[in-house]
């Protein structure tokens, strides 16, 4: 009787229960045999697999053979949203961009250059490339989407109404065709432009890029993509330049100062000075056109000095002639920080016109601190030693805001006009400024927002513990004889703050 399974257990006759045994053990040794080739196939084809995706990590089970599929897929998804070697967005970005905004301007730039120099030799057009790609990211900062569509060609999106974008873009145009140095060699960039008017009106975003780019190979231009003289634009630029070169000494510069108001006191604190123009010619030339130029030909310490030359005799004068402790902020250029001389070129204007380092307050954008964190931070220091504080303009629109803070030694936080328009009505913008104003509480750090343009907002930013204002909400900027007659009529002052704060704005409104 042959030998079965009863209860878990084997029966049946000795002879039965150990051929039985013998067959088992032979099925077991094929399994054991069989499995241990798969396993070495497998693990072949898993390595085999690792090899192909580029991963030089040991891989040696299927679930890590998965998990690193995982890994490069969110690697491409991000390389499909930024550009490897400039790190812009990519189409993908600025398409999600303008379906957003709905309406705007887009600029297409072709970089011939980039072609062209790396037909015989690729690394220098890929620097070349990156110059131009940096040096346009540095004059527009984070208000305005610049992407790499392709190998050759930038593209700026500038949301909402087309008004004042195609002077802004001009004035990208002018520092764009400044001499880029690629190593040992001096560039001159040769650059095309389109742009093109998107209407809120349903066209695909998709089609308008498409269409815009193919406009440089067109015969003639589409009517909304419009070509530029850049012979000409160049041309213009370096009239433009020659006239600045000559404009402090001809005396067609001035300082405009706007008041800077401290809610708490109803009263004037300070000032921002600002650089106006003058042409004899032009008329009062926009600062979106000559800041770019001065920064770029090597003019702004020059201009830069006599600018703070200005604005500490002004605030002598003013204390002079008893009108408080007013403090006067003034701009500080890349150039300026990058000639590490700033603290002593201070310290000797200050004593030329005999007056205190509470008289003045030196303000910088952020990109401008982080292009020189270490030296800054020993200017900085050195600036605060004598008294002279330090603040930061637009904070928020940069990458590394927080960053900054840690590393450079700041005593003012201005929140940038950008989260402080329309703040009483966007729950995003809320947010955004009462994180600044607690960053601000917690680090001992002044808040003031500037671009403040209706009571409503003021009264909001109150309301959360901002005491600190700039805007036109409570005045333009002013000439230095209107500026001290504001300063003098301080009920006027107290009106405007009293209007804000004491206005019944009713239940915030907060949209999504």
């Amino acid at each position: 009787m042959p030998g079965r399974m009863s209860g878990g257990e084997i029966t049946g006759n000795g002879a039965s229960i150990a051929a039985i045994s013998a067959a088992l053990l032979c099925c077991a040794l094929a399994a054991l045999a069989l499995w241990n080739l798969q396993r070495r196939r497998m693990r072949r084809l898993i390595e085999a697999a690792a090899a192909l995706i580029g991963d030089e990590r040991p891989v040696r089970t299927p679930q890590a053979l998965l998990q690193r599929i995982g890994e490069l897929a969110d690697l491409r998804g991000r390389a499909a949203q930024v550009h490897g070697l400039t790190g812009l967005p990519t189409r993908e970005p600025l398409i999600a961009r303008m379906s957003a905004d709905g309406q705007g301007t887009l600029a297409i730039f072709a970089l011939y250059d980039v072609n062209r120099l790396s037909a015989f030799d690729p690394e220098l057009g890929d620097t070349v490339l990156r110059l131009l790609a940096h040096r346009m990211v540095a004059m527009i900062g984070t208000r305005r989407l610049l992407a790499q569509v392709d190998r050759s060609h930038l593209a700026l999106w500038i949301g909402g109404a087309a008004e004042g974008a195609a002077a802004e873009i001009d004035a990208l145009c002018y520092a764009m065709g400044d001499r880029l140095t690629a190593g040992e060699r001096e560039i001159v960039p040769d650059i095309g432009l389109r742009r093109a008017v998107v209407a809120d009106d349903g066209s695909a975003p998709e089609l308008v890029l498409t269409r815009t780019l193919a406009a440089f190979s067109a015969p003639a231009a589409p009517a909304d993509a419009a070509p530029i003289d850049l012979q000409a634009i160049a041309r213009e630029r370096y009239r433009l330049e020659q006239d600045l070169r000559l404009a402090v000494q001809r005396g067609e510069m001035r300082l405009d100062f706007q008041p800077l108001i401290d809610s708490a006191t109803a009263c004037v604190m300070g000032a921002e000075a600002l650089i106006r123009w003058r042409h004899p010619v032009r008329g009062l030339v926009s600062p979106g056109q000559f800041v770019p130029i001065m920064e770029a030909s090597g003019l702004a310490p020059e201009i830069g000095t006599w600018a703070l030359n200005t604005a500490v005799r002004h605030a002598a004068i003013w204390r002079r002639e008893g009108l408080g402790r007013l403090r006067i902020a003034v701009n500080v250029s890349g150039r300026q920080l990058e000639a590490h001389d700033l603290d002593r070129l201070v310290a000797r204007t200050l004593a030329r016109h005999g007056i205190g380092p509470d008289a003045i307050e030196i303000e910088l954008t952020e990109s401008v601190a982080l292009g020189d964190a270490v030296g800054g931070r020993a200017t900085f220091d050195a600036l605060r030693a004598m008294g002279v504080r330090v603040a930061i303009d637009d904070f928020g629109t940069g990458y590394s805001s927080f960053s900054t803070l840690r590393t450079l030694a700041f005593d003012k936080i201005k929140i940038d006009r950008e989260f402080v328009s329309g703040v009483e009505a966007s729950r995003e913008r809320q947010a955004i400024c009462q994180s600044i104003l607690a960053l601000g509480r917690g680090l001992g750090i002044r808040v003031l927002a500037e671009g403040v343009e209706r009571a409503e907002e003021v009264a909001w930013l109150h309301r959360h513990g901002c005491r600190h204002f700039q805007g036109y909400y409570f005045a333009a900027p002013l000439d230095p004889a209107s500026f001290a007659a504001y300063v003098r009529d301080r009920d006027a002052v107290s009106a405007k703050v009293s209007a804000a704060i004491d206005s019944v704005v009713g239940e915030e409104r907060i949209w999504a």
